[in-house]
């Protein structure tokens, strides 16, 4: 399995919130507990996982280097602070503790998870050896063949990577992400009118009409044509499709600002940020949107708003405070 999951607990109302994703109910469940019990590492240790979720990045440190100062050689605690760091963009220092819980225990996600953090650091063929160690016991083992064609992709080694999501396709027919990365590499080589030619074929398909990934991909070759009122209406499209998926909306929002429409940018850029307001981009943007209409104070509300939801993000804070400092609102 790519995540290890939470730790097993018994069937009952905590179980229920995590097994539905109620992360903030179940936070709450599990806090009471350690207050009433604090000596249950298992139940730190998914304390942990969710305020992971929760982007709490701070308060899962504290509780990890609370579990690790009791058991040094926790690996699923060394695991999830390497996953923190990775959060941190600190692919180094993940990479240092994805080893250390390694050499604890030889799990398939520790080397996962170092794969990742080396390709962070774009050191390609040092996390392609981390997948081969799996791969070449499990050769059809998903996750890491899809991290696989990822690397290639980056090498632009394009055959070898069309060739392992050729073999995943195999295995997993109606995974949409494959099928448009299939597509996508196919397409090197076409011309570009060629290539959205093709597309708009298979978007008008029966069983494409409604896949979000192939709407995403013919937006992105619109756009880098030149086309991007064509492009904001697939990323629409897209979006619609995929709604708990912010990257379509955010594409939408910049296409919208590249044509000097604001409104509509910012529209689809502030839903953005409520969905992922880790993303710095979006947020520069909505800055320089919210600045060339005048309308600052109503960006200072979007952000407080925001960082009220998600106070672990410390770098929202720091922009809260340099626009309150500008628009002479100094009060913290």
């Amino acid at each position: 399995m790519e995540q290890e999951g939470y730790y097993l607990l018994k069937k009952d109302h905590l179980s229920h919130l995590l097994q539905n994703q109620q992360y903030k109910e179940a936070q709450e469940e599990i806090e009471r507990r350690l207050r009433l019990n604090p000596d249950q590492p298992a139940l730190k240790i998914t304390l942990a996982e969710i305020y992971l979720k929760l982007g709490r990045l701070a308060s899962a440190k504290i509780i990890l280097e609370e579990i690790l100062t009791a058991d040094p050689q926790n690996e699923r605690a060394l695991s999830l602070v390497g996953d923190v760091f990775l959060r941190e963009q600190k692919p180094q220092e993940a990479l240092n503790y994805y080893r250390q819980a390694f050499l604890r225990t030889p799990r398939e996600y520790f080397l996962l998870q170092a794969a990742r953090a080396l390709k962070k650091m774009n050191r390609y063929e040092e996390a392609l050896l981390e997948l081969d160690k799996v791969l070449v016991t499990k050769p059809q083992h998903l996750t890491f063949l899809k991290e696989k064609a990822l690397i290639l992709t980056r090498l632009k080694r394009y055959d070898q990577a069309l060739a392992i999501y050729e073999k995943i396709k195999e295995l997993t027919p109606a995974d949409n992400f494959v099928q448009k990365e299939i597509l996508r590499l196919r397409s090197q080589q076409k011309p570009k009118s060629q290539v959205l030619k093709d597309l708009q074929i298979v978007v008008g398909m029966e069983s494409k009409k409604d896949d979000a990934q192939i709407h995403g991909l013919l937006a992105q070759k619109l756009k880098d044509a030149g086309m991007i009122r064509e492009a904001i209406a697939e990323y629409k499209i897209a979006a619609a499709l995929d709604p708990h998926n912010p990257y379509f909306l955010k594409q939408q929002g910049f296409c919208h600002y590249r044509q000097k429409e604001y409104d509509l940018a910012s529209k689809c850029l502030e839903e953005a940020l409520r969905q992922d307001p880790t993303d710095i981009i979006v947020r520069k943007t909505l800055g320089k949107i919210f600045s060339a209409t005048g309308q600052l104070e109503k960006f200072l509300t979007l952000l407080e708003e925001i960082f009220r939801q998600h106070p672990e993000q410390i770098t929202l804070w720091g922009t809260i405070k340099s626009l309150r400092k500008k628009l002479g609102k100094n009060k913290e």
